[in-house]
């Protein structure tokens, strides 16, 4: 991988991750529309910590509320149940999907699962899920309303995202949604329960593929962080003044467009299902 590319993939990653439009679909489609090869799964996890970075600095003050809260119901009971406490237990049971079931399906997932018509087949239907979360959301509540258990069920929503072209943002913010949730607040959820998912996801990977980010490996991947972090902090400010008043149509429409264009390219050999993928 030449520095060009790491660039545009830095790009791509901070555009898309909080954008409920799906990453890890853009990391895989657009180097296959390129003609260059899958910079692989592992590579996709790792240039997250660009973007983990972006949400650690936005949002360090709810983060230290948030884990203040957490800790102080350890220490003094009186302290359970607080706003603050259920955020931080909902984030940690929230977790708990993603993390088990990304471990289990850890061979699909870099794998059979980045297979273009999976990409395709699941921008539609996670664009369909959000537009029903959409229609049927009351979204009456703030981030203070949620209880932990609610916390859970974003957390399985989540989960959703392992498979590419769902979109962790998307899947967590129609989670949010169905559970009553504002745009905003759901937004804000998404990015919070982001952080232990994204920070696991890539120490795993880099463990577990160190050897291949080494030599000439290296400087890619930090200069696709670099330009990753910067986009993606411009994003969350972006997609959280967006959705103040705006619904989540225009990423609707994006990603069913997008779906039906991977398709159309697929049933007309202009790309192959597995394009660039190392076999």
């Amino acid at each position: 991988m030449d520095l060009i590319q790491a660039i545009i993939l830095g790009i791509i990653q901070g555009l898309t991750e909080f954008l409920p439009i799906s990453s890890s679909a853009h990391i895989r489609i657009v180097p296959s529309l390129l003609g260059w090869p899958d910079p692989g799964a592992a590579f996709t996890a790792n240039i997250q910590l660009g973007t983990l970075l972006a949400v650690l600095i936005y949002f360090w003050r709810d983060l230290s509320r948030i884990l203040g809260g957490w800790l102080g119901s350890f220490r003094n009971p009186a302290n359970r149940g607080t706003p603050e406490a259920n955020l931080g237990w909902g984030i940690v049971v929230g977790s708990v999907p993603i993390v088990v079931l990304g471990y289990v399906f850890k061979d699909q997932i870099e794998t059979s699962l980045r297979s273009l018509y999976v990409i395709a087949t699941m921008l539609i239907l996670m664009a369909i899920l959000l537009m029903v979360a959409e229609k049927i959301g009351r979204r009456h509540r703030g981030l203070e309303s949620l209880p932990v258990r609610d916390g859970l069920v974003i957390g399985l929503f989540q989960a959703i995202a392992l498979i590419p072209g769902a979109s962790r943002s998307g899947s967590t913010i129609t989670g949010g949604l169905f559970l009553g949730l504002e745009r905003e607040a759901a937004a804000r959820y998404s990015f919070l329960l982001s952080v232990p998912s994204i920070f696991l996801a890539a120490a795993y990977t880099a463990f577990k593929h160190r050897s291949e980010f080494s030599g000439p490996m290296l400087v890619p991947l930090i200069v696709a962080n670099v330009f990753s972090f910067a986009v993606g902090y411009g994003c969350i400010a972006f997609l959280i003044n967006y959705l103040k008043k705006n619904s989540n149509a225009v990423f609707i429409g994006y990603r069913v467009l997008l779906g039906f264009a991977i398709i159309a390219l697929l049933a007309t050999a202009k790309l192959s299902e597995f394009a660039g993928m190392t076999p």
